[in-house]
């Protein structure tokens, strides 16, 4: 682990591990030119003097206050220091061709396809939901003749008690859904990110959301695993199960080091959920060229959000608080290839 670097207010350098160097470090991440970038970059920032906040996803950006000299202006708030009121608003109608959202109705932006996101999980909240009272047979044949037109895309996790559809209010043919233990990239890319890529690319998609929920089993699980590790040592893998676990522990080490100082297994995984979020943004837009692209060119967005199991609340995070960095370092490193 390197030696942080200072806020503006701080008396003495503090040990930080960004993301990025993270994952370079302990699991090969980025590729060596891009590390490097990265190093380099968070260095220029810090002799010129620039808030050093962009360069890493701590507990503090995100959910950090006036005072704190780490704070990101405008970055996301915690998801446990956010408490959104549930208004009972009435679902709009919108005016499909058919019935129901189909290829033959145009693509939604991807601020308003946000806002649907936003109003259905309130009415879900409220105990208002309506979409399926009105659903018949029509608009199931609609779907099946005139083909899918999502407004966006859910990476979720595969708990059960996280229907994505549900939460959201969502009718059949409104959100592309795709869903895995610990809704993570860290060992299914290929078929996730393929799978994304086909959201955006063939169905026009302009709205791809990372959702992640407390009380997640997959994040307790690696937390438990990297704990473990740090005790006794790395075991190697007995199923592809602990694969998935040991993927994730660079998540779980982040939000341990986010935190400062001894605390429980528990804080440690409710600090992870909402870290494993931005890390699944930052791999995505990694991972995939096509889907970057559009990103960088405003036409398509890519949030993060956490569902909390307890309330039926989703907590909308925005977008990752150091795109311009990552998107401005795959630039860099597509450019000296």
């Amino acid at each position: 682990r390197g030696q942080g670097i200072p806020g503006p207010s701080s008396t003495a350098p503090r040990e930080r591990v960004t993301f990025f160097e993270t994952h370079a470090a302990m699991v090969g991440f980025l590729p060596p030119p891009l590390a490097r970038l990265a190093t380099l970059t968070l260095l220029a920032r810090n002799q010129e003097g620039m808030p050093p906040a962009t360069s890493g996803l701590t507990s503090r950006s995100l959910g950090a206050t006036p005072a704190d000299p780490f704070a990101v202006a405008g970055g996301p708030t915690s998801y446990r220091m956010t408490q959104r009121a549930a208004g009972k608003m009435a679902p709009k109608q919108e005016k499909y061709k058919f019935g129901v959202r189909t290829a033959q109705d145009e693509s939604v932006p991807p601020d308003q396809a946000l806002d649907r996101l936003k109003e259905g999980n309130k009415r879900f909240v409220s105990g208002n939901a309506e979409v399926l009272k009105n659903w018949d047979s029509k608009k199931t044949g609609a779907l099946a003749s005139y083909g899918q037109n999502p407004m966006a895309a859910v990476l979720g996790c595969a708990d059960s008690r996280a229907p994505v559809e549900l939460l959201f209010d969502a009718l059949p043919g409104d959100v592309f859904v795709l869903r895995n233990a610990g809704n993570t990239l860290s060992n299914a890319e290929g078929s996730m990110v393929g799978s994304l890529e086909f959201s955006v690319n063939a169905l026009g998609v302009k709205l791809v959301l990372v959702l992640g929920h407390t009380e997640c089993g997959a994040i307790k699980g690696a937390t438990a695993t990297m704990l473990n590790a740090q005790k006794v040592g790395a075991q190697p893998a007995q199923s592809t199960l602990d694969t998935l676990l040991a993927g994730l522990s660079p998540v779980v080490e982040q939000a341990q080091l986010d935190l400062d100082g001894t605390t429980s297994d528990k804080e440690i995984a409710d600090q992870a959920v909402a870290v494993n979020v931005f890390a699944g943004i930052e791999k995505l837009l990694v991972y995939s060229e096509s889907i970057r692209e559009k990103v960088k060119s405003g036409e398509v967005q890519v949030h993060g959000a956490v569902y909390d199991i307890a309330t039926g609340k989703v907590d909308f995070l925005g977008q990752h608080p150091r795109l311009p960095l990552i998107l401005g370092m795959q630039t860099a490193y597509k450019a000296g290839r």
